[in-house]
């Protein structure tokens, strides 16, 4: 199964329905397999008074006298004709739309819409009547585990498991809720932990700078990959600092594509585009010497050299004292 790939919009549209179009468009350019959009109610989400991230204090659109979160984040909401506006832009488009809903009525607002799956964010790992309510709603969940040890990540599948979800259809991915996430903190063997001990399917959502881990962790087993991107990491906002570029995000479609076609089969046999090449880099016994119909072989007059075309060197103690049945010159092949 090939990995699915969500280039993470996020709110870096900046409320902006024109700039979350053309992300689409970067997004369906670059290959990936879906497009990840952000549903809130800013008054459902966060207190009044809630203070922003440290992330979102340095990046955000606003000046020292909004410093709260639910200023920064009114700004970035999207109500729901725009999410119809956007959710038939990618259909057309050919590619997936996904969101986060932060809260009980965006979960409907998105179940509306025609979704078939949607993505948990990490600070919702804890939130019993959050998940109990995606898990009556939804049959296909992506759950992020920032902050999260394996204990609360179990607790989180119990919850979506018994309210209807099945297991085969949770992917749940490892994460990391700094941004940028410093790269001695990825620690993305916990991705296989996961997959091992609580017997999911695993992926990364990767909140650091470049593209080299999500790569990694697709190497190591995720199904699912999920990368920040924006238009312009300059433009103002929280989240555009730690986001790809569209021509980085093409590159990292590009090397997550190569990368799990480089994985192929366990199975170790030649490959079909390098066994013209068995003959030519092995070698095959020879005559070191001239040697006489009749005489027998031995270490003195044979040799091993290329080409692999003749009798393996595989079977050089089998060869000692065989009789010739011609006449050899000197580094001809050796026959039996």
């Amino acid at each position: 199964m090939s990995v699915f790939v969500i280039a993470e919009a996020g709110v870096n549209h900046n409320g902006s329905v024109e700039t979350a179009k053309k992300m689409i468009d970067a997004a369906v350019e670059a290959g990936a397999d879906a497009i990840k959009f952000q549903t809130f109610k800013t008054e459902k989400l966060v207190c009044k008074s809630a203070p922003q991230a440290e992330y979102q204090l340095k990046n955000n659109m606003g000046n020292g006298e909004e410093d709260s979160q639910f200023t920064l984040l009114k700004k970035l909401e999207i109500n729901r004709e725009t999410h119809l506006e956007l959710f038939d832009y990618c259909r057309a488009a050919g590619i997936v739309f996904i969101s986060t809903p932060f809260d009980l009525d965006s979960i409907d607002l998105l179940k509306g819409l025609g979704l078939e799956r949607i993505k948990v964010p990490s600070g919702e790992i804890t939130n019993y009547p959050y998940l109990k309510k995606v898990g009556e709603t939804f049959h296909r969940v992506i759950l992020s585990t920032g902050m999260a040890d394996l204990g609360e990540i179990e607790d989180a599948l119990d919850i979506l498991i018994a309210a209807g979800v099945e297991r085969d259809n949770i992917t749940v991915l490892h994460c990391n809720t700094e941004y940028p996430t410093p790269i001695q903190d990825v620690n993305l063997k916990a991705m296989q932990t996961i997959r091992d001990a609580l017997g999911v399917k695993v992926g990364y959502s990767d909140h650091t700078l470049g593209i080299e881990v999500s790569i990694a962790a697709t190497a190591l087993g995720a199904c699912v990959i999920e990368k920040h991107f924006t238009l312009d990491k300059n433009m103002e906002g929280p989240d555009h600092a730690a986001s790809l570029e569209p021509d980085e995000l093409l590159m990292l479609v590009r090397g997550i594509r190569n990368t799990e076609r480089s994985l192929g089969s366990p199975l170790k046999k030649p490959s079909l585009s390098e066994a013209k090449n068995k003959p030519v880099v092995r070698k095959s016994i020879v005559a070191a010497e001239p040697i006489k119909k009749g005489e027998p072989f031995t270490e003195r007059n044979l040799c091993v050299k290329r080409p692999g075309t003749g009798i393996s060197p595989m079977l050089w103690d089998q060869m000692q004292n065989q009789i010739a049945r011609r006449d050899y010159q000197e580094d001809e092949i050796i026959e039996l």
